[in-house]
């Protein structure tokens, strides 16, 4: 199965689990076409699993992603600092993991939960796999890296008096800020990213396997205006708009960049995963 990020993440919930001890439900078409993808291993209940779903419950129900309360963030967040490969069924000696082992760069996916107002799942990276630079509009992203190393870059689009001061190329082109471009090894914090701050546009780059997992919220969904757009950047001073006549000096001029849609990238083209982890138990609302 191969689909763009922005409709695997909003059909992860589609994506059937297979059943708590490993077989299909054969009544189910969908869960008997997805065992032909690669499988995660079960694990062991978790607690911090429950706990990050009861946290998620309370944190995203307002379904406003403008309207996450800072301490409920970072009780999120806090959460999600602590959670490791075996919260989610996964474990270090999964070949997967392996970096010796050379294949397919496709990126993975896993659904753990789904509903309207946010999405818990997990991406896998085989080295040298790339999740191209994407958007999240009206959306809050927690992701953690579980294991291996990658680089990040991420960038927030510039204002709109600043962008035209800066005298924005007459195109679809759009001036943006570079908030992060660095490596990034596990265990390290859990990154956050906000509708317009923290990174919204963000790109990565595997440098061994690795395994992030995502708390979404809302989803993506095109019919209340969140689909997934994708872009290249143009380093600022590339363009004649980013030397004479900016406002942008020569000194901050490698903090920014210029931004321009593009059509679907083939790295964006993904394979399910069906997810044999822990199980979440649903609360009553």
């Amino acid at each position: 199965m191969t689909t763009r990020i922005a409709r695997s993440r909003r059909e992860i919930s589609r994506t059937p689990r297979c059943a708590r001890n490993g077989k299909t439900n054969k009544k189910d078409k969908r869960c008997k076409r997805n065992t032909r993808s690669k499988e995660v291993q079960r694990a062991p209940s978790s607690n911090l699993l429950q706990r990050l779903y009861v946290t998620c419950e309370d944190v995203f129900k307002s379904g406003d992603a403008a309207d996450l309360n800072p301490s409920d963030v970072q009780t999120l967040r806090l959460i999600l600092d602590n959670m490791v490969l075996e919260d989610v069924g996964l474990c270090r000696e999964i070949k997967f993991f392996n970096p010796a082992i050379e294949g397919d760069t496709r990126v993975g996916y896993t659904s753990i939960y789904q509903c309207k107002n946010y999405s818990i799942c997990i991406f896998f990276l085989p080295t040298n796999a790339v999740i191209p630079l994407h958007n999240h509009p009206g959306m809050t992203v927690f992701s953690k890296l579980l294991i291996g190393t990658m680089h990040v870059k991420a960038y927030d689009w510039v204002n709109q008096v600043e962008s035209e001061d800066s005298t924005t190329p007459p195109s679809k082109m759009r001036l943006a800020k570079l908030k992060a471009n660095g490596i990034f090894t596990a265990p390290c914090d859990t990154s956050v990213l906000y509708p317009t701050s923290g990174g919204n546009i963000h790109e990565f780059r595997a440098i061994t396997p690795c395994a992030i997992l995502d708390v979404i919220g809302p989803p993506y969904s095109i019919e209340e205006g969140r689909d997934c757009s994708y872009y290249k950047d143009i380093p600022y001073q590339t363009l004649p708009m980013g030397g004479k006549g900016s406002l942008i000096n020569k000194e901050e001029a490698g903090s920014y960049g210029w931004l321009e849609e593009i059509e679907t990238p083939e790295e964006a083209h993904m394979y399910g995963v069906c997810y044999m982890g822990p199980q979440i138990i649903e609360t009553a609302p």
